[in-house]
């Protein structure tokens, strides 16, 4: 019976950590749709009435980072966009990996070891699955015109 609880521990970390790498993109839409809906559950608006607006203003957040990637054209602007949604994406990661860790080694120093190797593979995942949404620059750039 205790092998059985412990492949179904190890499935659920695998699939806890499957699903921080899938949706470490979306870190900062949720932080500012918890955090909006909680100030409008604050506020009287009920718990309807909060995931309402905490849901449109995860949307918003969303869809604000795509309309600055589609109209920012310097490149340097882009990557400060998305390290913007990298950075939430990496800290969620560093405490998701810490979380985990502490359940399995008693070592301080090795958690913080294994929570900032984490932290960087979530961090890398997000940027590299948010550089993979930014639209591609316009048609013919960095081509010489011979006309």
């Amino acid at each position: 019976m205790i092998i059985i609880a412990i492949i179904i521990s190890l499935a659920a970390i695998v699939a806890l950590c499957w699903l921080l790498f899938n949706l470490a993109v979306f870190a900062l839409p949720f932080f500012a749709g918890i955090a909006v809906g909680s100030w409008a559950h604050e506020t009287g608006a009920g718990i309807p009435g909060g995931i309402i607006v905490g849901a449109v203003a995860a949307a918003l957040t969303f869809g604000l980072f795509q309309l600055l990637l589609l109209v920012a054209r310097p490149a340097w602007i882009k990557l400060l966009i998305v390290l913007a949604f990298v950075a939430p994406a990496a800290v969620a990661g560093y405490h998701a990996t810490l979380g985990i860790v502490k359940l399995t080694m008693p070592s301080d120093t090795w958690q913080f070891a294994f929570a900032i190797v984490g932290a960087v593979a979530v961090g890398i995942t997000a940027f590299m699955r948010l550089t993979m949404m930014a639209p591609p620059g316009p048609a013919g750039q960095g081509v010489a015109g011979t006309s």
